[in-house]
C-alpha cells in the first residue's frame, strides 16, 4: 500500500471544507487559496482548485467578482454565498461529528475546537480529523446533469436533487 497516496486522498477529501473555510473569511485570489492550504500541508496546485472552485461556483456555493490588477489582466475574487455558509455549517458539523468517532475508535481525545472568525457559523477546527458525512458526501449528478454537491439530506431523509 502507499501511504503517500492514502494521505493524499485523505487530504483530497477535506479540500472542499477548507476551502470554503477559507472563502468564508474574506473574499480571496485562487493564489491566496492555494498559499494558505500550502502552508498548513494540504498540497494543492492550482489545477486541482480551478475545477474544484468552478464546481463549487456552479452548485451556488461560491460567487465571484473580477477586479482590476496592477500587473495584468483582472483576476477573479472568490466569495461565499448565502447557501454556500450553510453547505459549510453542515460540513463543519461532520466534521466534528467524525472528529469524535475517530477519536473514540482510536482511543484518543480530539483537540479542543477552535474559535471561528465569523460568529454567524460554528466553529471548525480544520487542523482536526476529516468526518465520515464529508468524506461520503454525495457528489453525483441529477438525472437533469446538474450536481448534487451542496444538498446533504438530513438523517432519514431521501437524498434531494437541486435545480441549477
Amino acid at each position: 500500500m502507499d501511504i503517500e497516496n492514502a494521505k493524499a486522498q485523505m487530504r483530497k477529501g477535506v479540500l472542499e471544507l477548507c476551502i470554503l473555510s477559507i472563502i468564508e473569511e474574506d473574499e480571496v485570489y485562487p493564489k491566496t487559496i492555494v498559499d494558505r492550504l500550502k502552508a498548513n500541508d494540504l498540497i494543492v496546485v492550482e489545477g486541482t482548485l480551478y475545477p474544484l472552485l468552478t464546481r463549487l461556483k456552479n452548485d451556488g456555493l461560491l460567487d465571484y467578482t473580477w477586479r482590476e490588477s496592477s500587473g495584468g489582466p483582472p483576476r477573479k475574487y472568490f466569495k461565499i454565498t448565502d447557501l454556500g455558509r450553510q453547505f459549510l455549517e453542515v460540513l463543519s458539523t461532520s466534521w466534528n461529528q467524525l472528529v469524535q468517532s475517530v477519536a473514540q475508535t482510536v482511543g484518543k481525545t480530539p483537540a479542543p475546537k477552535k474559535a471561528r472568525k465569523s460568529e454567524s457559523t460554528p466553529a471548525t477546527d480544520l487542523s482536526a480529523p476529516l468526518s465520515a458525512d464529508v468524506l461520503t458526501a454525495d457528489d453525483s449528478t441529477n438525472p437533469d446533469g446538474s450536481s448534487t454537491l451542496g444538498v446533504l439530506p438530513k438523517e432519514g431523509e431521501d437524498k434531494p436533487t437541486t435545480n441549477n
